[in-house]
């Protein structure tokens, strides 16, 4: 099978299946989007419950705790489904292929720098005390 005929059968495989051709042009993380979310230990709240987010568009997580106690910030699901660029903490930067946890040991912040790529809602938390109030979600459009 020549190329031609390949590309004839992907597009109609994607059109088949419901599924339109990924376009993309420039640079996104030249008009990245800065989020951030405060981990308060002591009274078990974050600064931010609720995020709205696209598919598609560059965003700039940094998720500070204050360091009254250890925690750990879970997102697993919205990592599942967005391509993760790279982790910065204390200046140091981590490629990595997936992320399961931020946990923080004493008072800090970790950025992610990351791109959605599959709409859906998302939950955060941390771990034992999400009925305490340390819960919340991102909305993937």
């Amino acid at each position: 099978m020549n190329a031609f005929m390949r590309s004839i059968l992907v597009a109609g495989v994607s059109v088949a299946m419901g599924a339109a051709p990924a376009l993309a042009e420039g640079n996104l993380a030249s008009n990245r989007t800065d989020l951030e979310i405060k981990i308060d230990t002591e009274k078990l709240q974050y600064s931010q419950t609720v995020f709205e987010l696209e598919t598609g568009k560059y965003y700039f997580l940094s998720v500070t705790s204050d360091g009254g106690d250890e925690v750990a910030w879970f997102a697993p699901e919205l990592w599942r489904n967005s391509w993760v660029n790279q982790i910065v903490a204390n200046d140091l930067e981590v490629k990595a292929f997936g992320i399961y946890s931020l946990e923080f040991d004493a008072a800090g912040t970790i950025t992610v720098s990351f791109v959605p790529i599959r709409p859906g809602e998302y939950e955060f938390y941390s771990p034992g005390y999400e009925d305490k109030g340390l819960k919340g979600k991102f909305v993937v459009k």
